[in-house]
């Protein structure tokens, strides 16, 4: 097997929105921040903190984005998810989204290796803090939790991502694949190795 390891990003590649973009309920300000994250003109650790203090999202948030989630996934992804995990790679999730909103998606998808931001909310349920020794709130993070996943065990590895933050991760794999079925990011099209706007297409490169 070439890619023995596989990589996904969550916002926008297996799923059809963009998790902190649902929280903020439409706020301009955060969609501007998420965009120019995603599109590589800010650093993402400049806007990450940032959007949390700005929406401080309460743990009913948090719970109604994960059943938000398992409504919104790309068209073809519970089917190609299942069918690399039928042909034996081994599935990661990496996002700098939120652990407690993801979890249920990985869940669904019958998949145990997940890399996310974990919040921590008052008793009543209030924003508290996000984890801030996570490499994933931080520009270069996913490359450095790639690497950390490969140092421990031998196989190729792909990466598969719509955002530039995914493509700081292309020197830690064999082979990046950037996928423009939700948003396409000219950054992420012209330096990926693959491109695709069809999840099932992932199948081929694999």
């Amino acid at each position: 097997m070439k890619y023995r390891f596989l990589f996904f990003d969550v916002d926008s590649t297996l799923v059809t929105i963009e998790g902190i973009d649902v929280l903020a309920g439409g706020n301009p300000e955060i969609a501007r921040l998420t965009e120019a994250a995603m599109n590589g003109e800010v650093p993402l650790d400049e806007v990450y903190a940032r959007r949390l203090e700005i929406i401080r999202p309460t743990r009913a948030a948090v719970e109604a984005l994960a059943a938000r989630y398992l409504g919104s996934l790309v068209d073809g992804a519970e089917d190609v998810i299942a069918e690399l995990q039928a042909r034996g790679h081994v599935l990661h999730l990496v996002t700098a989204g939120i652990e407690q909103a993801v979890a249920p998606l990985a869940e669904h998808l019958r998949l145990h290796n997940v890399h996310a931001v974990r919040l921590s909310f008052e008793e009543n349920g209030t924003y508290k803090d996000f984890d801030r020794r996570s490499l994933l709130t931080r520009a270069g993070g996913k490359e450095l939790v790639v690497r950390a996943v490969r140092a421990r065990s031998k196989g190729g590895a792909a990466m598969i991502g719509d955002g530039a933050s995914d493509l700081e991760a292309k020197p830690a794999v064999d082979l990046f694949i950037g996928f423009g079925g939700v948003h396409t990011r000219p950054v992420v099209r012209d330096n990926a190795d693959v491109f695709v706007t069809e999840m099932r297409d992932v199948l081929r490169h694999v």
